[in-house]
């Protein structure tokens, strides 16, 4: 049975406003405040919206906004094809929904056809706003060109990244656990997590000297460090980086380097500056700009918008890693055999045939 996306209740924005508020505006709105003076981020916000990284392929010609009628449109494109039933979907739904709209296919497949996924119903309420992509910065909604260095980089299969989705350890993608992403292993899905899906939850705590970003997701904290220190030596290295953060009028920013990684397969020298503003009530920008010389031309910077909810942050009881760890280790060793097998039989064969061909 069809069902409609939760997120399809939820209203339109007007563009107007949502270009002031991507401005950091706050408008007529007093930003409540702590006893300090600063600007009160504290509670819990949510990250289920649908607008994709990057502006989808039928859209590149238009601007930052949709209209009210392509809102609708949209709405109704997934409310006709979206199936709860269906596996879940990981990916770009505007994107399936467009091609849908092309093509009247919608292809909700699993990234894992071979055993299947979650379904639709385990996936968080969505929402929808009328922006075409999260990035601001370039223009166009694209990542900037990758460097040549980037680009020998990936060919070669060398994202760097091991923390979510990657084989790069450096023996092979399973001689041992350690050779897993950290993600499958339920150690982290690195910082900041920004992909919207399910336990996509944030909660903020203020201190005068810390500020304290948790999220839901593997339930990384980190403890932003607020008194103006000077980041760590460069040869100090942090899973999650090494924040520091100040105050720029009411909006909290906070700048992140020395990683052990990266993001979005930047390389470990990758800077992170993270700019939370709250323009509503119920809203939080939380706009994002990545800067890594060796791997894009430019820096560039996207925005999401976080949503106030009375949710509480639940323990990510991560589990399924450690407990087929064993099956994904002892199918790497039955396909190690098995091409051993095919080789030793290869090398059979051409000694026999060098052993029967006729002499000259």
């Amino acid at each position: 049975m069809r069902q409609v996306f939760a997120m399809l209740v939820a209203v339109g924005l007007a563009a107007g406003s949502v270009a002031a508020q991507q401005a950091g505006s706050t408008g007529s709105y007093q930003v409540p405040r702590l006893p300090d003076g600063h600007p009160d981020l504290q509670g819990v916000w949510s990250n289920n919206g649908i607008t994709p990284m990057t502006r989808p392929t039928q859209w590149k010609d238009k601007g930052q906004y949709l209209t009210p009628a392509e809102v609708e449109e949209l709405k109704q494109i997934l409310a006709k094809f979206v199936d709860q039933g269906g596996d879940a979907i990981f990916g770009n739904v505007v994107q399936l929904a467009l091609n849908a709209k092309d093509t009247g296919k919608f292809n909700q497949t699993s990234y894992d056809p071979t055993t299947g996924n979650y379904n639709q119903f385990w996936m968080a309420d969505r929402e929808i706003d009328n922006r075409t992509s999260l990035i601001v910065d370039p223009p166009d909604g694209q990542y900037p060109p990758l460097t040549a260095e980037a680009q020998a980089r990936r060919a070669l299969g060398r994202r760097q990244v091991v923390v979510e989705g990657s084989e790069s350890g450096p023996r092979g993608p399973a001689d041992g656990p350690e050779d897993r992403p950290l993600s499958e292993r339920c150690i982290s899905y690195g910082v900041p997590r920004v992909q919207a899906n399910y336990n996509s939850y944030y909660q903020i705590v203020q201190a005068p000297e810390t500020v304290t970003i948790y999220q839901e997701m593997i339930h990384d904290a980190r403890t932003v460090n607020m008194s103006r220190a000077p980041h760590l030596p460069a040869s100090v290295r942090q899973l999650h980086g090494d924040p520091r953060g100040w105050w720029e009028g009411d909006t909290l920013v906070v700048e992140s380097t020395n990683f052990v990684n990266g993001f979005q397969g930047s390389t470990p020298d990758v800077k992170i500056t993270e700019r939370f503003t709250r323009v509503e009530p119920d809203h939080l920008n939380w706009q994002v700009t990545v800067d890594d010389p060796k791997t894009w031309t430019k820096p560039w910077t996207f925005m999401i918008r976080l949503k106030k909810t009375d949710e509480q942050i639940y323990e990510y009881a991560c589990h399924e890693g450690n407990h087929s760890m064993v099956g994904i280790l002892a199918g790497a060793r039955a396909d190690e055999a098995r091409e051993a097998a095919a080789a030793k039989k290869t090398a059979a064969t051409k000694a026999a045939a060098t052993k029967t061909a006729p002499k000259k």
